[in-house]
């Protein structure tokens, strides 16, 4: 196609999950569900952290953060999509799909980047006890996040820079529930081959290196556990990073699965349907699967609406007097 064939559209236009009209309510009213349960879950686990000061220990700081990112991850997905649904409408704007490619793509990549970090402080926290607090000290722990922050904003604004210099033509229809980076690639009608280079580089690089990182911790842990002679101990060991580990199968099993669809199937449908279990379901179940498998998390939340239950009550009493 020729350059004066190219225009550069302003809006898209989402197809979300399904064309079915009497669909949109019910895809409207889970989505709505899993957001709300989403936000309020990972609130109540920083909640708890930021309470309860035995909570302030490296592992309970990650997943605070961790806690963020997945709220912030899902704000840049479904808020748009139940605002399409209620309204009726598919569009989204060039600069809102631009927007969500970014920020879709920085807080993927700082999550993956945060489960590695997790992994490693279980590392030394199971082989290297006594070092511990030397090791994991509050400037390595801020320096981890930090690190991990930049190097995913840096990609973001990378593929957000190479999507730029896109031409898209008349053909606008977006066959997911948000702007997929590889998704608006492919409607691209000028030469995509370097946006496609950055892209397999980039996940080699920073996916492949964390899920590296990852592997390698557990090996470690799986070796140190081994050692331990009794197997009371050997459980206290392993339990320590159940939940992480929990965490880490579902969100790479899921992400494994969206390429092993993408790759076996043509259906666009397909792959936004398996999207929605790594972009959306893993950051709900996350407060669920260390809440349950945590005693003091559960401790750390149970005293403090204690103690909003208590306020409360001196509030009224307060009140009610003359």
């Amino acid at each position: 196609m020729g350059p004066g064939n190219d225009t550069q559209i302003s809006e898209f236009f989402l197809l979300g999950l399904s064309n079915e009209p009497e669909l949109q309510p019910l895809i409207f009213g889970l989505f709505f569900s899993i957001y709300l349960i989403t936000v309020f879950g990972n609130l109540l686990i920083i909640l708890a952290v930021s309470s309860a000061s035995h909570l302030h220990t490296p592992m309970y700081f990650f997943l605070s953060i961790l806690s963020f990112v997945d709220i912030c991850i899902t704000s840049t997905i479904i808020p748009k999509m139940l605002v399409n649904i209620q309204t009726q409408t598919k569009v989204i704007t060039y600069t809102g799909c631009i927007s969500q490619i970014c920020f879709s793509t920085l807080f993927a990549g700082w999550d993956n980047f945060l489960l590695a970090v997790m992994a490693y402080d279980r590392f030394v926290a199971i082989c290297y006890p006594l070092h511990y607090p030397v090791i994991m000290s509050p400037q390595l722990c801020g320096l981890l996040v930090l690190v991990s922050w930049v190097i995913s904003v840096l990609n973001s604004l990378l593929q957000s820079l190479m999507v730029l210099r896109l031409s898209f033509c008349t053909h606008s229809e977006i066959p997911h529930f948000f702007c997929e980076l590889n998704q608006m690639i492919q409607l691209a009608c000028s030469d995509t081959f370097l946006n496609d280079t950055v892209i397999y580089f980039s996940t080699v690089l920073l996916a492949g290196g964390p899920l590296a990182g990852i592997l390698y911790s557990y090996s470690k842990i799986i070796s140190c556990i081994r050692r331990i002679p009794s197997a009371q101990g050997k459980y206290k060991a392993f339990s320590t990073c159940a939940s992480h580990l929990s965490v880490v199968s579902l969100f790479y099993c899921t992400v494994l699965g969206v390429y092993l669809i993408s790759s076996a199937t043509q259906s666009s449908y397909s792959s936004a349907k398996a999207s929605v279990m790594y972009m959306v379901v893993t950051p709900m179940l996350n407060p669920f699967i260390y809440s349950l498998r945590n005693k003091d998390i559960k401790e750390a939340l149970m005293r403090s609406f204690r103690i909003a239950g208590i306020k409360g009550t001196i509030v009224l009493l307060v009140k009610k007097c003359p």
